[in-house]
């Protein structure tokens, strides 16, 4: 027996550093080098068989199946792998192009091999769907006709997220043409590796739903522990450092009143129509780092480059930190403003060109040229013109709506006086505010807002939309919220340690103050999250910064739902609220909001968020919590009590963030199944999510691994596991990259 584990947990870690490094060499030499000589291979396979094998054996050895439904749970695991294993041995992928009109009766598979199928396919329509009043495609639809070679012929649809079958057969949309004639098809043939797939997950499901009511699983002895009671969790502190460029004088701008009229107009940009407002918001943000400058709103900000741009070209400062580029592009102070930093960009690239140097000398520090590049090549498009694309038309009623600016080239069947007032009355508002008739402006902005209003008619977003869109750009800064909940977080830490070291509890006042803080920015980060979603028309769960924030959400509610019991809890909900929340600004301190891609547009796909980012945050509980511990333990005295309830209480949450990430995972596996016709890709996102699930249940096996039986143990396991989590979510993002990174 002892023999038997020694080899399964062996095995398990060989799989683990052979994940790892499969992440890394993918990073290096590709998906391809991976997928063949690691995912692919016959040794990789033969040696989850084996782990399989002496699982099955060390589980019978165990009389596992005495306890129904923890032996349930592995046995779905089994299934799982078994369903992995049958795709691997008989199951079919590829592709399939379609043009309209052709007889195709065949398919090239991974291997660049032609497979026949046993049936023709012709395509006989494909057609792009927009999001209403966009160009900005929502769904791609291919009409399929489906011939085979005796029996009826039938018609498939085939769409995003919607899957044509025929005789065990399933198509997947997968990519199209540009001239709109031909369609590419996923091509999945597995009929029994899915089959098996799916009812492991199902089995998985059950099976943790009755573990955690089953009245002998270590979960609910955990529960019933004489010495649960409360706690206290650590934080982690991040320091914020502010530089201030040198006093400027003043730059011109437009009355506040009169610039947030601009910010009523309609404006097609980002691939949906939205407030001018967010458009100036952004491009404030891009060119000075925040929504607001010197006082200045982001429509002023806005307005100003775009009607007084000789005063901001002055007034723009660029900080550049480095001293070899300052060297480099022969700059002799710290500051330069903006047109001046354009000029040395300019004559070092034209001096670049003209030697040819750029070794690895030259390259050490390119960021700052970089960014004033970016931010040159957005003014300079705010100045052409072809940033505001405020003009609606429509060439026929049942035409689609196409948005321009006042520069581009307009459609030749435009009517004259359109075309005279699309070409003019930017031209006749900028005559106005030389003459300072703000009124006569206002009044302009009012016509323009109802030529919109008539040309796009219902293809505008609702006022509700509108409004909500406004209101979302004005309270949308976490910054602030980050550094409260971070300040407070050390606060109740340090107040909580002290009294759990002199064996006090905290005042109730405090408790009472700080439950009424966090329901208040509960409700805030609530109010936020659902104006978000309600302007997008989706559930705000697909970038970076909108996981952390719905992170941050999660932590808020996990808090407010358990701290009567472990009241202790406030600490953590407040610093990995705050942390969380910081991570979202730093990461991209104003990020667009956008229409979702098409294969995005899945419920599934917000459930495997949601559920991840549950797991994620109770995760970060358990590692706070080892953290703590450890505080606790090079105090000096002894704190052997408390260190014990903050054991129990991490074991505890361990099971429910397992689980969920365990469900989210094979959630997400569902997802691209139905959304391209595979749920498992070895994609660097999904390994990194295996490998945090394979070292998280380690530490569920205190039986067969009596180490983390031991507190002190326990505690140092989920400070390090938790490493994981972060390279599953950051790594990944921003080093491995993958098809699941949104870095930024």
């Amino acid at each position: 027996m002892r023999l038997l584990k020694q080899i399964v947990f062996t095995l398990l870690g060989l799989l683990l550093v052979i994940l790892i490094g499969a992440t890394i060499l993918e990073k290096i030499y590709g998906t391809g080098f991976v997928s063949e000589y690691i995912y692919s291979s016959v040794l990789f396979v033969v040696l989850w068989g084996v782990f399989v094998l002496s699982g099955i054996i060390y589980i019978l050895q165990r009389k596992l199946q005495k306890q129904l439904f923890t032996f349930l749970l592995h046995i779905s695991f089994l299934l799982i792998l078994a369903g992995a294993f049958t795709t691997w041995l008989s199951g079919e992928q590829g592709n399939v192009h379609l043009r309209k009109g052709e007889i195709t009766s065949f398919f090239i598979d991974k291997n660049h091999d032609i497979k026949k199928l046993p049936f023709n396919l012709i395509l006989k329509d494909f057609k792009v769907l927009n999001y209403t009043g966009t160009d900005t495609p929502m769904d791609f639809v291919s009409i399929v006709e489906v011939a085979p070679v005796s029996g009826k012929t039938s018609h498939m649809e085939v769409a995003m997220n919607q899957i044509g079958s025929f005789k065990g057969y399933r198509f997947y949309q997968s990519g199209y043409d540009i001239d709109g004639m031909g369609t590419t098809l996923s091509v999945s043939h597995d009929p029994y590796g899915i089959a098996i797939s799916y009812t492991g997950y199902v089995l998985l499901l059950l099976s943790m739903l009755l573990f955690f009511l089953d009245k002998n699983s270590q979960f609910r002895q955990l529960i019933k522990s004489p010495l649960l009671r409360r706690t206290a969790l650590i934080f982690m502190l991040i320091s914020c450092t502010t530089n201030h460029a040198p006093a400027q004088s003043q730059p011109k701008v437009l009355p506040k009143d009169v610039a947030s009229h601009f910010g009523d107009l309609n404006v097609y940009y980002n691939g949906r129509i939205c407030p001018l407002q967010t458009l100036a918001k952004d491009f404030t943000v891009k060119v000075y780092g925040k929504s607001a400058y010197k006082g200045y709103s982001s429509e002023q900000v806005f307005t100003g480059w775009m009607f007084f741009s000789e005063s901001w070209e002055k007034e723009a400062i660029i900080k550049i930190k480095s001293k070899p580029i300052r060297e480099l592009l022969g700059i002799t102070e710290k500051y330069a403003t903006f047109d001046n930093f354009i000029n040395s960009v300019n004559q070092y690239k034209l001096a670049e060109a003209k030697t040819g140097i750029m070794d690895g000398s030259a390259m050490y520090d390119k960021r700052g040229i970089e960014e004033a590049d970016e931010k040159f090549n957005l003014i300079a498009s705010l100045y052409s013109g072809q940033m505001l694309r405020i003009f609606p038309y429509r060439s026929e009623p049942e035409a689609p709506l196409q948005w321009y600016a006042a520069a581009d080239q307009l459609p030749r069947e435009m009517d004259s006086n359109k075309w005279v007032y699309v070409r003019k009355s930017m031209d006749y508002i900028f005559e106005l505010i030389v003459a300072k008739d703000y009124a006569a402006v206002n009044k302009m902005l009012d016509k323009l807002i109802a030529y919109q209003q008539k040309e796009a008619g219902a293809d505008l977003p609702s006022p509700s939309k509108l409004k909500a869109e406004k209101m979302y750009n004005h309270l949308n800064n976490s910054f602030w919220l980050a550094i409260i909940c971070m300040v407070g977080g050390i606060f109740l830490f340090i107040n909580s340690i002290l009294k759990m070291i002199h064996n006090k509890k905290t005042s109730q006042p405090v408790v009472v103050i700080s439950n009424i803080i966090l329901g208040l920015f509960f409700a805030f980060i609530t109010l936020i999250i659902s104006l978000r979603g309600y302007v997008a028309g989706h559930i705000p769960l697909a970038s970076g910064f909108e996981t952390m924030q719905f992170m941050a959400w999660c932590t808020m509610l996990i808090t407010i739902l358990i701290q009567k019991k472990f009241s202790m809890a406030l600490p953590f909900g407040f610093l990995l609220s705050g942390l969380t929340l910081m991570v979202a600004f730093m990461g991209e301190s104003n990020p667009q909001i956008t229409l979702l891609m098409p294969v995005l547009s899945s419920p599934l796909l917000s459930i495997h968020v949601v559920v991840i980012m549950l797991a994620y945050s109770l995760l970060a509980f358990v590692m706070l919590n080892g953290a703590t511990a450890l505080v606790l333990h090079f105090t000096g005295k002894d704190c052997s009590a408390e260190i014990e309830k903050l054991y129990i209480i991490s074991r505890i949450m361990l099971y429910p963030a397992t689980f969920l990430l365990a469900a989210g995972i094979f959630i997400g596996a569902v997802w691209a199944n139905i959304s391209w016709g595979r749920y498992w890709g070895w994609d660097p996102k999904e390994v990194w999510a295996l490998i945090t699930l394979l070292i998280y249940s380690l530490a569920l096996h205190p039986d067969s691994l009596p180490w983390f039986r031991k507190p002190l143990f326990f505690h140092i396991f989920s400070i390090i596991a938790f490493l994981s989590v972060l390279v599953t979510y950051f790594g990944v993002n921003f080093i491995l990259g993958g098809m699941h990174s949104y870095a930024g």
